[in-house]
């Protein structure tokens, strides 16, 4: 009897054993993919881990991590460390019956394995396996923390049949490690994503402001490191190759008399007494001559303490504006015995310690600038604020105050009402010095700006507008897309619709009857559409062929309706030139703008999607984001 009872106390301890050894194995295999997951490890390194500790935990099977396609449609290779190359060649890529029980399970967290086993797909996924000599006895769902299917565990059994409830818990017990990594992959793939396109994005805004003249600086605070453009060391005749990027060297280069003033200038910036920097001072340049230059810049990230991290800024060449400013000092004396044959306004204003001020000179020119005579203003500076403009008057005084005080000089472009001329634009440009007294005097000039501000209101629409079709081109209309979207976020329960229309085989097109003719399709076109635009909605070119719209408060059925208007219309109105019809088709895709968008091209973006499946599925069609 003794002998029964040792047997049967020998035979717990051996089993206690074994399962203490296993559960040590399991721990072990949890801990090293853990590793993988702490230190970023690739994707099918940290899956190659978890199917070998399930794979060493249940002796009896092999294992193999599919990842469900983009599409829902198509299941991809993972990781199977067990199973030979020749059948994993044939199983990558294998369809899942168009996605059917992948949208069930997605929708249904209670339809799981034996619904996937229970399909087609398993069926036909089992038969290839046979033919390879394997047995697959259970497919278990890999799903996200939102319930999304990412891929599937098989099991495959070394004699046939299913895989016990022991094996299938220690398989779910360890396939949450597989989302994990799944999802932290999906979403470092985002993220790259993303930074690839801010990084286009940075380089072409770089090259736009390169070509207008203007140097780009990026200062790393934390390091002490300032990177510049190729066209801000080309301000001072360096090559893209000859200058440090350590903000101590930048400082040398910066005029002895000018260096206090713009480290405090940049110190307030830092310290957030200011809301951006700007100044303007002398830098030597690589011939050793001092140049003056305008820069303006912002820090755009600061830490949790407010401690700046990182500023973006410009610099301007403005010494030839400086040059004229000396000029104009040097000369005064000169240039008031002629400033009555000049057009424009010269004059000598004189503030007082009491604060009265008055004109001790004026020129002829004051009749046209403020239609007044020298008289009128000799002892009364009040007949001119009635001629400028109210909403210009507050800033035009507290510059004039900021010129006294700093003896720095007066800038600034006003409005003027005028009894004759009525609404004018007026440039003043004044050089403040110190009396012995106290008073301040500037000696300045007036001209009228009004022409050259209406020149810079035409390029300011020039820059916005399509030169061939009139319309709003990317530029402004991404602009009115940021602007909707601040809209639908501010107020409840409003959408607004955003259509992509790309004209079909217009390469065709420009093929068969020259470009000149796509040009009047594209014209033609551009009527169709702001023909058919209510006032609040908006219409742009934003690509070769490609047209974007907003429709301003509605919903997906009524830019159906819209969608198919534009085609009906541009099918029954074809261009007509020679004699020739050309025959127009559209490819449409549409899209809503949601309040939880994080910027206006994400909306885009799935109006863009929308667009290519219709071009996909055979042009001149509609097709909707989401459906």
């Amino acid at each position: 009897m003794r002998t029964d009872v040792d047997h049967i106390m020998a035979l717990d301890i051996s089993c206690n054993s074994a399962d203490f050894n296993l559960h040590q194995r399991s721990l072990a295999a949890n801990n090293l993919t853990l590793a993988h997951l702490a230190r970023g490890a690739p994707l099918a390194q940290t899956l190659g881990c978890i199917v070998s500790g399930i794979e060493d935990q249940n002796p009896d099977i092999l294992g193999a991590i599919l990842l469900l396609a983009d599409d829902g449609n198509r299941l991809h290779l993972g990781a199977a460390p067990s199973l030979q190359q020749d059948y994993l060649r044939a199983t990558d890529g294998i369809a899942t019956d168009a996605g059917v029980w992948t949208r069930q399970i997605t929708t249904d967290a209670r339809i799981g394995a034996e619904h996937i086993e229970a399909s087609r797909f398993w069926h036909d996924f089992r038969d290839l396996a046979l033919q390879h000599g394997l047995n697959p006895c259970s497919a278990t769902p890999i799903r996200s923390a939102t319930n999304c299917v990412l891929g599937v565990f098989i099991a495959y059994s070394q004699k046939p049949g299913r895989v016990g409830d022991q094996h299938r818990q220690s398989i779910v017990d360890v396939i949450a490690l597989a989302s994990i990594a799944i999802e932290r992959n999906i979403d470092q793939a985002r993220i790259k994503k993303a930074e690839n396109t801010l990084r286009e994005s940075e380089t072409r805004i770089a090259l736009a402001v390169e070509g207008s003249g203007t140097g780009i600086w990026d200062r790393n605070i934390s390091t002490g490191e300032i990177h510049y453009s190729a066209g801000w060391k080309a301000i001072l005749g360096y090559t893209d190759s000859e200058l440090t990027n350590r903000i101590e060297e930048s400082y040398t280069r910066v005029h002895p008399e000018d260096l206090a003033f713009v480290k405090a200038a940049m110190q307030a910036h830092f310290d957030q007494k200011s809301e951006s920097y700007a100044v303007e001072h002398r830098v030597r340049c690589k011939d050793g001559h001092y140049k003056w230059i305008s820069s303006r810049g912002k820090v755009i990230s600061r830490d949790m303490e407010g401690k700046p991290l990182r500023m973006i800024g410009t610099t301007t060449d403005i010494s030839a504006i400086r040059a004229l400013s000396d000029s104009l000092q040097q000369s005064v004396d000169l240039i008031t015995c002629l400033t009555n044959e000049i057009r424009g306004l010269v004059y000598q204003h004189r503030l007082l310690p009491n604060g009265d001020a008055f004109f001790s000179y004026v020129s002829d020119g004051i009749r046209d600038i403020y239609e007044l005579t020298p008289e009128q203003v000799a002892d009364n500076v009040s007949r001119i604020h009635e001629r400028i403009h109210p909403d210009d008057f507050a800033n035009y005084r507290a510059s004039l105050e900021t010129s006294a005080a700093s003896l720095t000089p007066w800038h600034l472009e006003y409005r003027v009402i005028l009894p004759r001329q009525g609404l004018r634009w007026r440039n003043g440009e004044a050089q403040p010095r110190r009396l012995q007294d106290g008073s301040t005097l500037w000696h300045g000039f007036v001209t009228d700006v009004t022409e050259r501000k209406r020149i810079e209101i035409e390029l300011q629409e020039f820059a916005t507008m399509d030169f061939l079709t009139q319309l709003p081109n990317r530029r402004y209309f991404m602009a009115r897309m940021e602007e909707e979207l601040a809209r639908i976020q501010s107020i409840a329960d409003t959408c607004t619709a955003v259509l992509m229309c790309d004209l079909d085989h217009f390469k065709v097109i420009n093929d068969s009857y020259g470009h000149a003719t796509g040009d009047l399709v594209l014209k033609h076109f551009a009527n169709i559409l702001c023909d058919a635009l209510r006032k609040n909605d908006t219409v742009g070119r934003v690509g070769g062929e490609e047209f974007a719209i907003i429709l301003s408060g509605v919903g997906v059925a009524e830019a159906n309706i819209f969608a198919k208007r534009v085609q009906k219309r541009i099918t029954e109105t074809p261009l007509v030139v020679d004699d020739k019809t050309i025959l127009v088709t559209v490819s449409i895709g549409i899209a809503v703008m949601n309040v939880t968008d994080a910027g206006s091209d994400a909306s885009l973006s799935r109006c863009d999607m929308a667009l290519y499946r219709a071009k996909e599925r055979g042009r001149n069609r509609i097709e909707i984001a989401g459906e």
